[in-house]
């Protein structure tokens, strides 16, 4: 399959789909004591957080996120920085918003989201991440692994298949994307990155059967 091909059958929209609604983790939302805004290519993560900040859900979030090869032409400044620009524009107060600019992968942005709010004297007990749609599941085993004595609630815009494919723009895209969480999912916890999670056996047979179709460029080497 080439870089520019799309997935077009209705076998492959089910199966994607399918591994779509597996990776959202569908937790109830509350009051927390800070949310994690997790760098990405999609700017609809900071929209989101911001919009839970205005609903109140919590006093104080931290924008998380370097440049990647998929995100360094997008937000030139680092995923990060150019979230926190999105959620003032938006509205929530600079006072209210923490920036973690050097993390690479989820485990750092974990991480070093922590390091920078203890350093500002916030010692939460209760975290919302806000994520990627299909990132809300391995983001939420990579926070259990790594800060296992809080609790983890997950969160993204709300929005259906269809219409988050039609927001990014790139069919392809967030088929290589859903195809790759999801290999990290289930191959992390053997590395110590993740708490296992378990993988329906249809979301295993939709898995594997998207990547004999060619749905592999996110896939680890």
């Amino acid at each position: 399959m080439s870089d520019d091909q799309q997935f077009t059958t209705e076998g492959q929209r089910r199966q994607a789909e399918l591994i779509w609604d597996y990776h959202r983790m569908h937790h109830e939302l509350g009051p927390v004591d800070v949310a994690i805004g997790l760098g990405s290519h999609d700017l609809g993560v900071a929209a989101h957080t911001a919009e839970l900040y205005r609903a109140g859900l919590f006093p104080h979030l931290v924008f998380t996120g370097g440049s990647s090869p998929t995100t360094a032409k997008v937000f030139p400044r680092g995923e990060a920085v150019h979230f926190r620009e999105h959620a003032l524009d938006l509205g929530v107060p600079a006072d209210a918003i923490l920036l973690e600019p050097n993390a690479g992968n989820t485990g750092q942005n974990i991480t070093l989201s922590r390091e920078v709010l203890a350093a500002a004297g916030i010692h939460p007990t209760r975290v919302l991440l806000v994520s990627k749609p299909y990132m809300e599941r391995r983001s939420f085993a990579t926070a259990r692994k790594l800060w296992p004595d809080v609790e983890i609630i997950c969160a993204s815009e709300p929005l259906e298949f269809d219409d988050y494919v039609k927001s990014i723009g790139d069919e392809k895209l967030v088929l290589d994307m859903l195809i790759g969480d999801l290999q990290r999912i289930i191959e992390y916890p053997k590395l110590g990155f993740a708490i296992e999670q378990e993988v329906p056996e249809d979301v295993h047979a939709a898995y594997e059967s998207l990547i004999r179709e060619g749905f592999t460029r996110r896939l680890l080497r």
